[in-house]
């Protein structure tokens, strides 16, 4: 057979993705084992039913034709009201675009700010389709790691040291998966500060906005920013609709009306009786209050229940739906204490070098389980790590 584009091949050229002790424990889960699934960021309830009855109500109502390019009139109001809620800044419907989900809105901001063999600097830790997003683009990139020393900032001194001459954009996530960490307005303010020297786009993923433990801050809406500010969202975290594949950019007018000629040969719109329902769940605010107040209070839970800890740091872990351990006194290797905890007590959490350098010797907890599920899984992890004797050691 003829051979296959290198732009596909090279999306993963090291044939792993970090999702390797995941795929294991979902197996093995299905197979019928009591495994404790803690490495994977999707809800455990279901979408409000308030959505759900919205979209069947969409379907019999005859919701069933092609929409347009950009997003539904109604859809794309709601996202502009969301997006200036977000941020304090007026946003008009012309600055909005609707996407099938956070991932295809992440793809459309790097088409639309990167040329083949231009260049990019990823703020680490990163989440894990960040490399192949840049590598399906055929754009270069540099990592630039936030340490976990501190808290997992971003340094803007590290990050202006990665910048090219033929450096484009920089991409940040706050509240920030894997780590949680939230970046601070003074974080915020050196970051934008380069992009407005240096004439950068800011690539800013915000789909846990809604998320944080204090008030969300946007880059988009400091001094200077709108006009080089890309801004990434989903309905995924936010109103529990993980799988309806509802997403959305909000960007400069004259970028967004580059992106629906995008759209045009991409997804070419949106599921019809999808936007109906997902324009309702914004204008009402469908589930958001009640699922930022359920990850709050299971992130106290677990922080509790592992407070005290011999040999185990919490880094990050302000927002979103995770907290991120350190477990490098105990064993340095994540990937191998990942497997390790997976076979001796039955759960399965993400390894932090799958998102970069600076999350290595860390773990990724996902906080998607109900309360007591987390409290027997902190008690089966701090056994573990009582008996646990490091290879290295």
């Amino acid at each position: 057979m003829p051979l296959p584009s290198s732009r596909i091949t090279g999306i993963s050229p090291s044939g792993k993705d970090g999702w390797e002790v995941h795929a294991t424990a979902m197996a093995r889960r299905h197979a019928g084992e009591d495994i404790i699934v803690l490495s994977v960021g999707d809800h455990d309830f279901h979408t409000p039913a308030d959505t759900v009855e919205a979209c069947v109500r969409a379907v019999r109502e005859g919701c069933h034709h092609y929409t347009h390019l950009a997003g539904i009139p109604r859809l794309r109001a709601a996202m502009a009201h969301l997006s200036a809620r977000s941020s304090g800044l007026e946003t008009p419907v012309r600055q909005v675009i609707a996407t099938p989900g956070g991932q295809a809105a992440l793809y459309a901001a790097v088409q639309a700010t990167l040329d083949p063999g231009s260049h990019a600097v990823v703020v680490a830790p990163y989440y894990a389709t960040y490399p192949g997003t840049f590598r399906a683009a055929g754009a270069e990139f540099t990592v630039v790691e936030a340490r976990a020393a501190d808290g997992f900032q971003p340094d803007a001194g590290a990050i202006e040291a990665a910048v090219r001459p033929n450096t484009r954009a920089i991409l940040i996530n706050t509240p920030n998966n894997p780590t949680g960490a939230v970046y601070t307005r003074a974080t915020l303010e050196g970051i934008a500060e380069l992009c407005r020297r240096r004439d950068l786009w800011l690539l800013s993923d915000e789909v846990y906005w809604t998320l944080g433990a204090c008030e969300h801050m946007s880059p988009r809406a400091l001094p200077g920013m709108a006009e080089r500010t890309v801004v990434i969202n989903s309905m995924s975290k936010s109103h529990g609709m993980t799988g309806w594949r509802i997403g959305w950019l909000t960007a400069p007018e004259s970028l967004v009306e580059l992106l629906i000629g995008y759209n045009l040969v991409s997804t070419y719109g949106l599921p019809d009786f999808i936007s109906h329902a997902a324009a309702e769940a914004m204008e009402n605010d469908y589930g958001v209050a009640e699922i930022a107040a359920r990850y709050a209070g299971r992130r106290t839970i677990f922080l509790d229940a592992i407070h005290g800890a011999d040999r185990l740091q919490v880094r990050g872990s302000e927002g979103g739906m995770y907290v991120m351990l350190d477990i490098s006194a105990v064993e340095p290797d994540d990937e191998a204490f990942a497997w390790a905890l997976l076979e001796s007590e039955k759960i399965s959490v993400t390894p932090g070098s799958s998102f970069g350098e600076a999350a290595a010797g860390h773990i990724r907890i996902s906080l998607c389980k109900p309360e007591p599920v987390l409290r027997e899984a902190a008690a089966r992890l701090l056994r573990f790590m009582s008996q646990y004797r490091s290879k290295a050691a």
